[in-house]
């Protein structure tokens, strides 16, 4: 399953900035093993239901330690049997855009 989360502190640093926060999160995903990639909006992460939901817990969990209130948006492509799809979705509309 491919999984699409965005985690922010409601209360980031004095000049609004949740960069801090954001980064201890990317580090749990990071630090997982899983495939994973990052963007300036979501952090995509690639592995089976209980593994992708419990990085997906901890990265709450580290921005949730500096905030009172924490905001998590949630997508996921559930397609079992399906590896290596993190890449080779977008591969596949590359393909596509070549052959124009």
């Amino acid at each position: 399953m491919l999984v699409a989360f965005s985690i922010a502190p409601t209360v980031g640093a004095e000049d609004g900035s949740v960069s801090e926060a954001v980064a201890a999160a990317v580090k749990v995903v990071r630090d997982s093993g899983l495939p994973n990639e990052t963007t300036s909006m979501f952090t995509t992460i690639e592995g089976e239901w209980d593994e992708v939901m419990a990085v997906v817990k901890q990265a709450v969990d580290v921005v949730s330690a500096v905030s009172p209130r924490t905001s998590l948006v949630l997508k996921a492509d559930i397609r079992p049997g399906w590896d290596g799809q993190l890449t080779a979705k977008v591969e596949r509309v590359e393909q596509i855009l070549a052959q124009e």
